[in-house]
């Protein structure tokens, strides 16, 4: 992939001293600020030497901020966490649900997120747990990785959970029980809106304290409930992780213009069929729209529940993938790059010395300096 020409860094470098208007409080200040310094000599930086022996070349980095919200620092991290996930992956069909939040929540959402985001998981769980429960439905335990997304394509706040459910659960028995209806869907949706509805303004009340005016406004909207056609197979599962886990409110690459104090940037129309289109927001609006993306300080943005819970799945997974066998693997895992050498392609890159924001000694920029003479070494 091509380097982006223009960075959300780039936005918030020219509006370094106007970044305290811009946010809400000191939390995502510091996470602005940590964005803006990523990978520049203001984080300090390391010198690394390739272990290839016939290249040996120095390479010179500066720090990542390692921020989850960072642009510039989700690849490889993303990357280990899908990795990590094959081995836990069931032959069963999985489904895909999302739970949305009616924008008469964002208020709430804007001044008690960490409240809200976690009354939005405990909900969804309970409903997905409690219908797996009722044997109408199904009559098992079931399991669920939920992501929580803030973010709609024009950065609007728009708070909405996907989950990733496969379809069935460990029966009574401890035997795998497959979802009925034919692996078309999971769970009646419109069922599932209504009790989502009334269990999250049930859990809203015993959390903060609103008028009942507020509730019934609540209630008087429709939520939504949305489920996607099952995946053509458990392997399409761990693609869509990748896309959606270590996913932030906007990738650089839908910058396209940073002229005149504004920035331009790509996103789908959805009123329009998805159509993509180019948005155009000021500074100011641009940073404060991405600053209500950043999530509480310690706040879980990817869970896991039931059989899929950490307490759980290392002992049933393995009693369930030794009944039903792994799935088959549709290509091989992809190497973790980020320590590649980028000179020979082959060889790792090994750190030799560490420097702080002041720079690395003299004698280390001569040698970096002298080695750009080097011819360049030729690769099979």
């Amino acid at each position: 992939m091509q380097r982006p020409l223009y960075q959300v860094a780039d936005v918030l470098e020219r509006n370094e001293e106007l970044l305290a208007q811009y946010t809400s409080n000191t939390w995502q200040l510091r996470t602005l600020h940590a964005l803006r310094k990523c990978r520049t000599a203001a984080l300090g930086g390391h010198i690394d030497r390739c272990n290839n022996t016939q290249c040996k070349q120095l390479h010179l980095s500066y720090n990542s901020c390692r921020n989850r919200h960072c642009p510039k620092c989700q690849g490889h991290q993303r990357e280990q966490w899908i990795q990590a996930r094959e081995a836990e992956l069931l032959n069963v069909p999985y489904f895909h649900i999302v739970f949305t939040l009616p924008d008469t929540l964002n208020r709430l959402c804007l001044y008690a997120p960490k409240a809200v985001y976690t009354i939005l998981f405990k909900t969804a769980w309970g409903v997905v747990q409690d219908f797996g429960g009722n044997s109408k439905f199904l009559g098992a335990t079931m399991g669920m990785v939920s992501i929580l997304h803030t973010w709609g394509q024009n950065l609007s706040l728009h708070p909405h959970l996907h989950c990733i459910v496969p379809g069935g659960g460990v029966s009574a028995n401890g035997k795998w029980k497959y979802a009925k209806n034919k692996g078309k869907y999971l769970f009646p949706v419109k069922a599932m809106s209504k009790v989502f509805r009334a269990r999250f303004i049930a859990n809203l009340r015993t959390e903060l304290d609103e008028p009942q005016s507020y509730y019934d406004t609540l209630f008087a909207k429709d939520w939504v409930v949305y489920a996607k056609r099952p995946f053509a197979s458990p392997n399409y599962v761990l693609e869509y992780l990748g896309r959606y886990t270590h996913k932030i409110a906007i990738s650089n690459h839908r910058i396209q213009s940073l002229a005149n104090g504004r920035v331009g940037f790509t996103g789908k129309d959805y009123r329009k069929g998805g159509a993509k289109t180019t948005l155009s927001l000021s500074d100011a609006e641009f940073i404060r729209r991405f600053a209500l993306h950043i999530l509480p300080k310690g706040f879980v943005r990817i869970r896991h529940y039931g059989i899929l819970s950490s307490t759980k799945k290392k002992i049933v997974l393995p009693l369930l993938l030794a009944e039903m066998g792994a799935p088959p693997k549709k290509q091989e895992s992809r190497p973790i790059l980020h320590r590649r050498c980028p000179r020979c392609k082959v060889g790792t890159l090994v750190t030799v010395f560490m420097f702080d924001s002041r720079g690395p000694p003299k004698h280390w920029i001569k040698k970096l300096k002298q080695q750009h003479r080097t011819p360049k070494i030729k690769t099979a």
